[in-house]
């Protein structure tokens, strides 16, 4: 008779989440400036940061170290039709981060 294997409990480790230190990349500049004013829209933000995938360009901002959610709203297009768009925005602990790694720069920048 074959005995059964018991079954093991595997338990993962909260994924590392990277301190946010910056960018000096023009678009991610732009997004983050747009982004801090106030939440917008993956349409809006591709105008704004001059790309033509905004989806990547925040996915960038998350590998750096940020959460920058996408809240998916309810929507009608112009053909009458239901859509659900993104619209993306800062957490209160990405703003933090921004503001310190901000405040870092600048002191960077008058030392120089």
């Amino acid at each position: 008779m074959k005995k059964t294997p018991t079954a093991t409990t595997v338990t993962v480790s909260a994924p590392y989440k990277r301190k946010f230190t910056g960018t000096d990349n023009p678009r991610h500049l732009r997004a983050i400036t747009a982004m801090l004013r106030r939440p917008i829209s993956r349409k809006e933000l591709d105008s704004v940061a001059g790309a033509s995938n905004s989806p990547e360009l925040v996915a960038e901002l998350r590998r750096r170290g940020l959460d920058a959610p996408c809240e998916r709203i309810s929507f009608i297009d112009r053909d009458g039709f239901k859509c659900r768009p993104g619209v993306y925005s800062f957490t209160t602990g990405d703003r933090r981060a921004i503001y310190a790694w901000m405040a870092k720069r600048e002191r960077k920048e008058v030392l120089l």
